[in-house]
C-alpha cells in the first residue's frame, strides 16, 4: 500500500479508501486537491483540446501506476455497464451519504471525486472512520439557490439554473451545496470546480 501511496503521490493523486473486493482490495483513487489540478493543467491531455481530457489522463496515469504493483485499474466512465462506485465507496468506510444524497467523504467532504480505482491482489484491512453528518448542521441541505435538493436530487432543475444567467455562481466556483459542507471547504480551486460544472453543464 505505501509503494502505492507514493506513487499516486507523484501525480498528486491520493487513496481515498478501500475495501475488500474480488478477493483482493479495491483501492479508491481522487486528486489531492488542492495541489492536483496544476499537475493536470500540464498535462498533454489537458493542452490537446480533445474531449475527455480528465478521463484520458486518469486512464494513462492510474493503468501504468497500477501495471508497477501489478493490479487492475478501474474507472468510473466509460460504461454503460459502469461500475458500481458509489456501493464501494460506502465499503470502505470512510465514505457516507449526506443529507443531499451525494457522498461525503471524511477528510474530503462533498468534494471528493474519483479518478478511479486501483485492484491488487493484497488483502489490506479497512480503516473505517465515523460519519462527519451527524454532528453537522446540514448546510448543503439547504444551500442549492433552486431547491434542487428538497425532494431528492431535481437534476433538471439544477442544470436549469446553471444554464441560466442566475447559475454564474455555481459555474464559477463550483456547486453551492457542496460548497456549503465544512469538511475539505476550501480544498477545490475555483478553476478546478469550474472545469466539472462546465462538464456537467
Amino acid at each position: 500500500m505505501s509503494t502505492l501511496t507514493d506513487a499516486l503521490a507523484a501525480h498528486r493523486l491520493i487513496p481515498l479508501g478501500h475495501c475488500p473486493h474480488d478477493g483482493g482490495t479495491l483501492i479508491l483513487v481522487g486528486p489531492d486537491e488542492p495541489h492536483f489540478w496544476p499537475v493536470f493543467t500540464h498535462s498533454p491531455e489537458y493542452q490537446d483540446g480533445s474531449p475527455d481530457a480528465l478521463d484520458r489522463w486518469s486512464t494513462r496515469v492510474l493503468t501504468g501506476l497500477a501495471e508497477t504493483v501489478t493490479g487492475k485499474a478501474i474507472f468510473p466512465f466509460g460504461g454503460p455497464p459502469f461500475h458500481p462506485f458509489y456501493t464501494w465507496a460506502l465499503e470502505t468506510g470512510r465514505f457516507f451519504t449526506s443529507p443531499i444524497g451525494f457522498l461525503v467523504h471524511d477528510k474530503r467532504g462533498l468534494f471528493a471525486s474519483f479518478r478511479g480505482a486501483i485492484w491488487v491482489a493484497d488483502t489490506i484491512a479497512p480503516t473505517p472512520s465515523d460519519s462527519p453528518c451527524p454532528s453537522c448542521a446540514a448546510p448543503c441541505a439547504s444551500a442549492c439557490p433552486v431547491g434542487a435538493f428538497d425532494n431528492g436530487y431535481d437534476v433538471a432543475a439544477c442544470k436549469a439554473h446553471i444554464n441560466s444567467a442566475a447559475g454564474a455562481n455555481c459555474i464559477d466556483k463550483g456547486c453551492r451545496a457542496r460548497r456549503a459542507c465544512p469538511i475539505g471547504q476550501n480544498l477545490r480551486l475555483p478553476a478546478q470546480a469550474e472545469f466539472h460544472m462546465k462538464a456537467f453543464q
